[in-house]
């Protein structure tokens, strides 16, 4: 359940609904179980409501509150367009207004109006309540509590005079920054220097020396640190590191008071009855260059403590130092300081997730949406490594989220992360085209599309507007047929499992490899796989089951990929003995030779016997394909394509073809001609039983072991039949029939008017009206400016 349900009171012949929602004015009497898609039986004379129930999975759009949201009456236009053009029943909502933040009373009293004229239109808002919005309010409360970036810079030591070095502040900015102040340098200040020979393989040893005493700083403010090194005969061959810190407009990560700040900024808004609260791309702010291996870090005096305390008293500023360069001799030393460094980063922004996820739904209720998505640079590689430790699957959901171009196998293994029946997946692109066949890709994977919709540099024309005028909406309510029928995300039979440590540490072997090679291959066999870090069996996340099979939430597996497992602890190889004996085919690509403290370990004798060994990506998934098919697991049947964007690339379903969930339902998706979907004429195999089926766009069904139908939905079903069960429709229609918990039928018929037909009351009396939304003109469409 999603959200709060509406209850209806028996008022005289009436019944009226308590939330202020005026989308229904005359229903029967229904109280809603808890997890059941709701059953309304409309009089014939009354208007079927366009947005789905609250206790389905919803259609998510997005609202940008720009200034014109502020102005009188202003945040009307948007919500009277959507509520009558789209489909979307939750919107998750973001301010773009220069200089406003979300602590300010009168943003809070804009917000509250808006939340309630939405909900009149039966619209739930989810509103981006983050403390990167709130940046001056916790500076003027908590000043000393600000992220630093320490950035570390060589120059050559003469041997007479000075040799200077300035380092500049960076100037950091991203989405929450574009109408307000940037993660600008604040301070800047010298906090070490370092001399030292340096050889091909780093700093030679019995050379390294701390020179900061010996240092004249010449310059220390926002902008820059100079720094000044007297040279002598004794300094020429050397080098320096001089290391600055710079003092950012945003709060720092380890911030004592972050978590209880951000609690207080959702309390503020208890009263705007919201849906939820949006959480996006959290994380340190964004620095697309300069990796820890290119010589910055993320620093500040918590951090430093965190390290001291998790590392039994190293220093971390000395280890930035042995961490970029590294010096022969210390290599282990060196692997397992970047190990504890980037995990601290791991748990902690994952910490600030989860008490962002409890905080939300203590103020506004158990039901309560946590939206957005974690991914941010939306690959699993170097700088999500930097930003937040790819903390991704430890951020908590309700419903699995990323955006953009995410891989698949990421956006599936969220799902078993969270039991999500469906991901979603925030979108936009810069032509309606884009998004009308997306629709129809994210559905064969077993997910939805988060409208989104702005201005890009091809066609700054672009506008979530835009996505209202043709046949998108028409299709993406063909699509949510599925959610009233989808208990369990799609079924993938193998799960890759990269080394966490190792995939991030770029004084390891394999690093910014997390096995997309495997997982890509694959897909492109049509058999899905889930891409889960090792640190889900460290946190228990990952199960053996008590047959020995290998559990990720619903999901059992054919077979795992234990990828890279370098700098694994011995818990990783107990894990998998236990695993040994199950019904879950072993595999292994990479040594592991160390553990994560960087010492001697022999993890091939750890793990079975039984694992086999494959020396690359290709090979291994070859062995897994072929194990697969000798067990009868049989592929899934679709066409695949390139995912790609942001220099990264992905394999992905493309708009046509057949998947399966976890509960055998099969689906069937046809969309690459049409926005609205193809034709699908086809016969399905279930569970040994034939099924015919005649319909448009998509098909689904899911049977019993006997036969008997459990769950059908099907976009402009002319035609279906199995068993005793034929459904002849006089006209097309879009339909969804499931079981109930009592085990009783129920029903959605969408975009049809008129009676029920017959056949389908024959099935069950028990049907809900849905409308669907008509067409936005072009010439009501408008320009929507994303900042």
């Amino acid at each position: 359940m999603l959200h709060p349900m509406p209850i209806y009171l028996h008022c005289g012949s009436m019944a009226c609904r308590t939330d202020g929602s005026r989308r229904l004015r005359i229903v029967p009497i229904l109280m809603l179980a808890v997890g059941a898609a709701a059953s309304l039986t409309l009089r014939a004379e009354e208007p079927a409501p366009i947005r789905l129930p609250r206790d389905v999975p919803p259609v998510i759009g997005f609202w940008f509150w720009h200034p014109a949201e502020f102005e009188p009456e202003g945040h009307k236009r948007f919500i009277d367009t959507i509520s009558r053009h789209s489909n979307f029943n939750v919107l998750t909502a973001m301010m773009m207004a220069p200089q406003k933040e979300v602590a300010d009373v009168d943003v809070q009293e804009r917000f509250k109006a808006g939340v309630a004229y939405a909900r009149q239109h039966g619209l739930d808002v989810a509103m981006s309540l983050d403390v990167r919005q709130a940046r001056a309010a916790f500076q003027k409360a908590y000043p000393d509590e600000l992220q630093e970036m320490l950035r570390l810079r060589e120059v050559d030591l003469r041997d007479s005079g000075e040799a200077t070095l300035t380092i500049r502040a960076e100037r950091l900015h991203d989405h929450y920054t574009m109408v307000t102040t940037d993660y600008i340098s604040l301070a800047g200040r010298l906090v070490r220097v370092y001399s030292y020979r340096c050889g091909p393989q780093g700093i030679e040893p019995g050379t390294l020396r701390e020179i900061t005493d010996r240092c004249l700083v010449r310059r220390s403010d926002a902008a820059a640190v100079t720094v000044a090194i007297p040279g002598d005969q004794k300094t020429a061959g050397y080098k320096a590191c001089v290391m600055a810190a710079f003092t950012h407009f945003t709060p720092d990560v380890f911030a004592p008071h972050l978590i209880s700040f951000q609690r207080e900024l959702i309390q503020r808004y208890a009263d705007t009855k919201m849906a939820g609260v949006c959480k996006d791309e959290w994380g340190f702010p964004p620095c697309y260059d300069g990796c820890p291996d290119k010589n910055d870090f993320w620093y500040s005096k918590a951090y430093a403590a965190a390290y001291e305390k998790a590392t039994g008293g190293r220093d971390l500023v000395a280890d930035c130092l042995l961490m970029h360069l590294g010096e022969p001799g210390r290599e282990a030393e060196r692997q397992a300081a970047i190990n504890h460094f980037l995990k601290l980063s791991t748990q902690r922004n994952g910490a600030i997730e989860d008490d962002f996820y409890r905080a939300t739904k203590e103020v506004f209720g158990k039901g309560a949406v946590v939206a957005t998505h974690p991914t941010w640079y939306p690959y699993p590689g170097t700088r999500e490594f930097k930003k937040n430790g790819l903390h991704w699957w430890i951020a908590t959901r309700d419903l699995a989220q990323t955006d953009e171009v995410t891989p698949f196998c990421v956006r599936t293994s969220l799902a078993k992360k969270w039991n999500s029946p469906v991901w979603y997946n925030m979108y936009y692109q810069g032509a309606v085209a884009a998004y009308e066949k997306d629709i129809w890709t994210h559905a064969l994977g077993g997910g939805r599309m988060n409208f989104l919709a702005v201005p890009v540099k091809e066609n700054k024309e672009m506008s979530v507007t835009h996505l209202l005028g043709g046949e998108l909406m028409r299709g993406d309510c063909r699509i949510r047929l599925l959610n009233f029928i989808s208990k369990t995300p799609l079924d993938c039979p193998v799960a890759v499992i990269f080394g966490h440590a190792c995939a991030m540490n770029w004084a390891g072997p394999a690093y910014d490899d997390v096995g997309i090679a495997v997982t890509d291959r694959l897909w492109a066999a049509g058999y899905p796989a889930d891409l889960i870090p090792s640190s889900e069996i460290e946190n228990g996340s990952l199960a053996v089951a008590a047959d020995g099979t290998i559990q990720y939430g619903p999901q059992r597996y054919a077979a795992a990929v234990l990828y890279h497992p370098e700098f694994e602890n011995p818990a990783t190889a107990a894990f998998f003995q236990r695993a040994a004996a199950g019904k879950t085919a072993l595999f292994r690509v990479g040594e592991w030779t160390k553990e994560f403290e960087g010492r001697l370990f022999d993890g091939a004798a750890a793990l079975p016997g039984t694992m086999a060994v494959l020396p690359d990506a290709e090979a291994c998934a070859t062995a897994v394909i072929r194990d697969l098919q000798a067990g009868g697991i049989g592929a899934q049947t679709f066409n695949t394509e390139v995912l790609s964007g942001f220099q990264r690339q992905s394999v992905a379903p493309g708009a046509h073809g057949r998947s399966r969930l976890i509960d055998g339902t099969q689906i069937v998706i046809s969309g690459v001609q049409h926005a609205a979907g193809d034709p699908i004429q086809t016969v399905l195999d279930v569970n040994g039983h034939q099924v015919e089926i005649d319909a448009v766009g998509v098909a689904a069904v899911r049977l019993a072991a006997g036969g008997e139908l459990e769950a059908l939905a099907a976009g402009g079903l002319k035609r279906f039949q199995t068993g005793a069960i034929t459904i002849e429709l006089p006209e097309r229609a879009d339909i969804a029939i499931w079981r109930d918990g009592a085990g009783q039928l129920r029903g959605v018929l969408q975009g049809s008017d008129g009676p029920v037909p017959a056949v389908l009351t024959a099935l069950t009396p028990n049907w809900l009206r849905l409308a669907v939304p008509a067409q936005l003109p072009p010439e009501q469409q408008w320009i929507e400016k994303w900042w």
